[in-house]
């Protein structure tokens, strides 16, 4: 029988702050690269999730995602209402730490998750529309991939799937579902013909550095153990993380200056990065992520505004293209010698894991997409998604919230 661990217990309880505590610094990281007639609104798109979905996770959202297997697709509702969900360990997830804390863990997963898209559409959203759009995701995007990655029984966890942190369920699905609601929604009134500043870009390297240190909890806790496999994911995070900023930081000085901004972007992308391959892959390895994901974020964003679509906040650029990168990595770079419970690589004599990694991607592409399409088409016809032109011109703050961030 399985029995709680304290140091495992204290340690996840930890990182489950750690993860919450994203939240908030994604709405400061957001926030800052906003106008200033936006900025509470911005705020309050990130804030929401801790409120809706705290709800949302507690009804059903758990059961959804790690209930008792349905056809590989998704959780029953056994678990709705957190019923049995208690101190006891659970042996398919929390084997030496309470199925509560757990469920409590993940929930800080699916708060972020739909977070990271509001970088899509901030400074034009119907706050009504976001409210519905968000928890209908939530509900038919976030859990059922969450179950098939990660749940008993899910599909793409008996293939084989690595992704110990959420390179599928939070950054590619995010990512593609905000490009799929930028599709939707259309471009900021004066896209591409005013200037739109950061209103307070101090503002975003706060929210980065938090990011940052939120990122150790968020994958050496999904370790779920106080263990040797926790230590190489916190500093598999800081080396991807760390070289990433310095690449982008170059990238951006060869343009013509070293950007502030650009280097709290570039933070960000290399944590995402090598999110699905933190407990499975060496610290040079994740160095080799950083460094690759970097470009390949940079130039996506320069092809994103090539082709002229506002997806406000590049999150399909540094989260998308970041963890598309992060996954292949994992198919070439893990090895059981860093993490016995996973697999090894193309590299390590392993070159099926690649095309289950890809597998894995499409799947997650074309669900998040598609469905987010479709869900964002259905509203934005109904009940509509956009603001007026005037409530946009004068700004979210007061035509949504009435209030100012500045006086």
């Amino acid at each position: 029988m399985d029995t709680i661990s304290a140091g495992d217990t204290a340690w996840v309880l930890v990182c489950c702050s750690l993860v919450l505590l994203m939240t908030p610094a994604l709405a400061l990281f957001y926030g800052g690269m906003v106008r200033r007639k936006n900025l509470l609104s911005t705020l309050t798109l990130s804030m929401a999730f801790m409120a809706l979905i705290g709800v949302q996770w507690v009804l059903f959202g758990y059961s959804l995602s790690f209930g008792p297997d349905i056809l590989g697709i998704v959780g029953g509702l056994n678990f709705a209402g957190l019923l049995g969900v208690d101190a006891l360990p659970n042996a398919h997830y929390s084997e030496t730490i309470p199925q509560g804390l757990f469920a409590a863990f993940q929930m800080m997963f699916a708060i972020i998750t739909p977070a990271l898209i509001t970088g899509a559409f901030v400074e034009r959203i119907k706050f009504k529309g976001f409210l519905l759009f968000s928890l209908i995701w939530a509900t038919v995007i976030y859990d059922p991939l969450c179950h098939w990655v990660w749940g008993a029984g899910g599909w793409l966890r008996e293939m084989g799937v690595l992704d110990f942190a959420g390179g599928t369920v939070v950054h590619i699905a995010a990512g593609f579902s905000a490009l799929a609601f930028a599709l939707v929604i259309g471009p900021r009134k004066g896209f591409k013909k005013f200037p739109m500043e950061p209103n307070n870009i101090p503002l975003t390297v706060l929210g980065a550095g938090l990011l940052w240190v939120g990122w150790f909890g968020f994958n050496a806790g999904s370790a779920l153990a106080a263990n040797g496999v926790a230590v190489n994911a916190l500093l598999t995070t800081n080396t991807s993380g760390a070289a990433a900023a310095l690449v982008w930081m170059f990238l951006s000085w060869l343009d013509g200056r070293p950007s502030t901004l650009g280097i709290a972007t570039g933070m960000i992308v290399g944590l995402a990065a090598v999110t699905p391959a933190s407990g499975f892959v060496s610290p040079l390895a994740a160095l080799c992520i950083g460094v690759t994901a970097a470009p390949l974020s940079y130039y996506a964003m320069r092809f994103r505004e090539r082709r002229s679509l506002d997806e406000s906040l590049d999150v399909w650029a540094c989260h998308g293209i970041s963890s598309i990168w992060g996954m292949i990595a994992t198919g070439l770079f893990a090895t059981t010698a860093v993490n016995a419970a996973g697999a090894n690589g193309l590299f390590f004599g392993n070159p099926g894991q690649i095309m289950i990694q890809l597998l894995a991607i499409a799947v997650t592409i074309v669900f998040s997409f598609g469905g987010t399409y479709i869900i964002a088409r259905f509203l934005h016809a109904s009940i509509g998604l956009r603001v007026s032109p005037m409530e946009e011109e004068v700004g979210l703050d007061i035509s949504s919230h009435g209030e100012r961030a500045y006086q």
